[in-house]
C-alpha cells in the first residue's frame, strides 16, 4: 500500500523502513512478494513500482479474505475503519465501541481492531496518506457491508492514480 502513494521514483529499502517502523530485509522481502504476485515490478535498476490496477483489484476483491479482520477488548488506540478520516464525516457513530489499533500513545478509547502489522500505528501518524489507505484498506476487510460499499470506492480512486 505504502508504494502506491508514490508517484515519482520508489523511495530506498531503507526510507521505507525508517518510515514503516521496518528493518529494510522486511521491507526487501515485502517487495519480493509484491512481485511474485503480480502487485508490483522492478525495472531494470531494481526499482519497484506498483502495478495498481493489480493492486487496486486484490484490494477491492480479495483483501478482506486473504487479511481478516481481528478484534480484541476494549483498548486505547488510533482509530481506524468508520471511525477515522475519511469515512468519519460520511457515517453516523453507532452506540458501539469505535474500532481502535491499540497503541500506547492512542488518544482513543475503543474495540481493538488489530492492524495489518504491529508498527502500522507508526507508520500511519508519520504519513497521513498511508494513514487514509490503511484505515479504508481497515473498512474493506473488517467492516460491515455499509462500510466497505463507502470505502471501496475511495479506495478506488486512491489506487486509480
Amino acid at each position: 500500500m505504502r508504494l502506491s502513494i508514490e508517484k515519482g521514483p520508489a523511495p530506498t529499502y531503507a526510507l521505507l523502513a525508517s518510515e514503516l517502523s521496518l528493518t529494510a530485509s522486511e521491507i526487501h522481502a515485502g517487495v519480493e512478494r509484491a512481485v511474485l504476485a503480480q502487485l508490483a515490478r522492478k525495472d531494470q535498476a531494481g526499482k519497484a513500482s506498483v502495478v495498481r490496477e493489480a493492486l487496486r483489484q486484490f484490494v477491492l476483491n480479495g483483501a478482506r479474505y486473504a487479511f481478516p479482520a481481528t478484534r480484541g477488548g476494549m483498548s486505547r488506540g488510533m482509530p481506524t475503519g468508520y471511525a477515522a478520516a475519511p469515512l468519519a464525516d460520511k457515517i453516523v457513530q453507532p452506540n458501539e465501541p469505535a474500532p481502535v489499533w491499540p497503541h500506547k500513545n492512542g488518544t482513543v478509547r475503543g474495540e481493538a481492531f488489530y492492524p495489518l502489522y504491529p508498527t502500522v500505528p507508526e507508520a500511519a501518524g508519520r504519513n497521513p496518506a498511508l494513514y487514509e489507505l490503511l484505515v479504508l484498506f481497515d473498512a474493506v476487510r473488517g467492516g460491515s457491508p455499509r462500510e466497505r460499499a463507502l470505502a471501496l470506492p475511495l479506495l478506488d480512486e486512491r489506487l486509480a492514480g
